[in-house]
């Protein structure tokens, strides 16, 4: 360790194999090593683990982590061993004699970081456990991962969160850590009360995952539309959203049809069969998990290189929590949506209908809204974003709006006549037989309720039936009509309706764009990872062939072993010694240890075969 190293940075470079530290991370390291209590707020990837292990290595005694999901606390455990940490997990997944000698393990300050479930926690055998070993080897720190958990109204809420506040009663002394990946301000004001972390400092990073490219698309025919997106992802893991497990099941279906290792995911499933399709998710390549909103918080999967949604989100939150579980290492990843007017209908149906108490119900609404905004914006969709949590931003190139801006155009008129052809035919009607009407088709139907003989048949003729679609769909996502579900999704106006009518008050609406794709994924791929080359790709693959033999090996997902970026370094700079190897961003010492020889050998044999290949070429 150098004069200028500190403690934290001397543990980063030797345990974890890295240089330097990211955004905020040495503040709040320097922080809770202090023995002071932290809420960090960090996007996903942004390295939030770091901010409770090194602080936990740093202090004497265990570090107790909080985490709401055992395949996360099975992954973390498995890469800490791997850096050669003392780490263990209590959790329903362990037979009561392996828990014993953990629990053994810990008093006898054998374990460096414990990881252990809420419910576990709140028993009285696991404080009894705390109480043991703050009195002997001593507690180092509590870290509470997935904070949001703890809002009542979120989307993730887990009631034993809110026990959680007597970690402080009964052990004061001891630093809190509280992080969470996403959340909006009244959220984190609630997180803060309820944890009883009211005093602790926060940090706030910034939300912004410049590395994910954000599209959304108007459904026209979501199926095709979904293989177009995944044609660029063929061999490459990802996840598909649905709303409903009918719908996961059938895309999963059919996405195995056409050639893809997809898997379905939801809570109806058998538990075992829900536990072995994650396992795969996390340990097999280039798996397309298709799943409702049950799968996701706290997937640790660092090259999920895209996460679709063929239904809309509940809000604005829960998308970007989800489409933050794409691109985790770094790299190129894109976020991809499909949403209709059927969408919106479902999502506001969802909340009228709910037993929820009015305050939340105008909450989840102010929430849906905010998203529909998002997708209906005619302005860069990490500007919308980001600026919902308070955080502004210049346009990022990086998105479908900013690689082909829509054109707005004065729809005044156009909802004008829109609404009228709802008023006149009572409200009883679908946009699809609105089109008709507006675009003077004399269907069956049309005429026999007798609406082409109406004012409004016909005068649409200006707009394709595809842009009809779309003003329709953004008077909807306005607030100016709504679908009644209960009547087939039949079209009615709001109050808000009434002045845009009178043409007391204009609309500005968007035109229906092309997609348009920029750079080539694999173009981007190449400006965004450091160095590696077509000539490097060989080596590449078969680092990453003997990573996934070493995985099988020990029963682990294959970044456990190594990150894809670590890998790349390999294949590009060829280290040829253990003094070359320790640059490598990635390889701690006890990695170094365990694969060191096999990676220089594997790279020499490359480079000798390659070598020999050219020499005969010349020959």
């Amino acid at each position: 360790m150098t004069a200028a190293d500190t403690p934290a940075l001397e543990l980063l470079r030797r345990i974890f194999g890295f240089d330097a530290f990211r955004g905020s991370q040495q503040a709040i390291i320097d922080h809770v090593a202090a023995g002071l209590d932290a809420l960090v707020l960090m996007p996903t990837g942004g390295g939030k683990s770091l901010c409770y292990q090194i602080p936990a290595l740093l202090r004497p005694g265990v570090g107790v982590v909080v985490s709401p999901l055992i395949a996360l606390m099975q992954d973390q455990v498995d890469a800490l061993k791997q850096n050669g940490v003392a780490a263990a997990f209590l959790n329903s997944s362990l037979e009561a004699g392996e828990a014993r000698e953990i629990e053994q393990a810990a008093r006898a300050g054998k374990i460096e970081l414990l990881y252990v479930a809420p419910e576990r926690l709140v028993t009285e055998r696991f404080l009894s456990l705390l109480d043991d070993l703050e009195n002997g080897p001593g507690l180092a720190l509590f870290a509470i991962d997935e904070a949001h958990c703890v809002s009542q109204w979120g989307h993730d809420f887990r009631p034993e969160y809110l026990q959680l506040s007597t970690l402080h009663e009964r052990h004061p002394k001891v630093p809190r850590i509280a992080l969470t990946a996403t959340a909006d301000e009244a959220t984190r004001k609630e997180m803060a009360s309820r944890l009883g972390l009211t005093e602790a400092r926060v940090f706030l990073a910034s939300f912004d995952r410049p590395n994910i490219r954000y599209t959304v698309v108007e459904k026209d025919n979501p199926r095709r539309q979904l293989l177009g997106f995944l044609a660029e992802h063929r061999k490459e893991a990802g996840i598909v959203y649905c709303l409903s497990r009918k719908k996961v099941e059938e895309i999963a279906e059919w996405l195995q049809r056409e050639g893809y290792h997809a898997l379905p995911y939801h809570a109806g499933l058998d538990s075992e069969l829900r536990a072995e399709h994650q396992r795969r998710f996390q340990r097999e390549e280039a798996v397309v998990m298709v799943a409702t909103i049950a799968f996701g918080m706290g997937i640790d999967k660092p090259d999920v290189r895209f996460v679709a949604h063929l239904d809309l989100p509940k809000s604005i939150e829960a998308y970007y929590q989800e489409t933050g579980r794409a691109g985790r290492d770094g790299e190129p990843a894109e976020a991809w949506m499909a949403y209709g007017l059927q969408d919106i209908a479902l999502q506001r149906a969802r909340i009228d209908e709910s037993e929820a108490p009015p305050e939340r119900k105008r909450l989840e609404a102010q929430k849906l809204n905010a998203l529909l905004a998002y997708c209906e914006a005619p302005r860069c969709r990490r500007t919308v974003l980001l600026g919902y949590f308070g955080e502004q931003s210049a346009p990022c190139g990086n998105c479908d709006v900013c690689l082909n801006p829509p054109e707005l155009f004065d729809g005044s008129v156009a909802a004008q006549k829109a609404l009228s052809a709802a008023w006149r035919t009572g409200q009883r009607f679908g946009a699809a037989h609105l089109i008709d009407v507006l675009l003077g088709k004399a269907t069956d139907k049309v005429k026999n309720f007798g609406h082409d003989a109406l004012p409004t048949f016909g005068v649409g003729s200006e707009h394709s039936e595809a842009e009809w679609r779309g003003i329709f769909r953004q008077l909807v996502a306005a607030g100016l009509m709504q679908a009644d579900l209960a009547e087939y999704g039949a079209l009615k106006l709001t109050e808000a309706a009434r002045p845009v009518l009178k043409g007391e008050q204009g609309v500005q609406l968007r035109r229906p764009t092309r997609p348009a794709r920029g750079k080539s994924r694999a173009a981007r791929a190449g400006q965004a990872v450091e160095g590696l080359l077509s000539k490097d790709q060989p080596l590449f693959d078969a680092l990453r062939t003997w990573r996934l033999d070493k995985a099988r090996e020990q029963g682990v997902p294959a970044y456990v072993i190594l990150h894809d970026k670590t890998l790349r370094q390999l294949a590009s700079l060829r280290p040829a010694d253990e003094t070359a190897l320790a640059d490598i961003s990635g390889l701690g010492a006890a990695k170094r240890e365990h694969y060191g020889a096999e990676l220089l050998e594997l790279i020499a044999e490359w480079a000798e075969d390659s070598l020999r290949t050219a020499t005969q070429g010349d020959a």
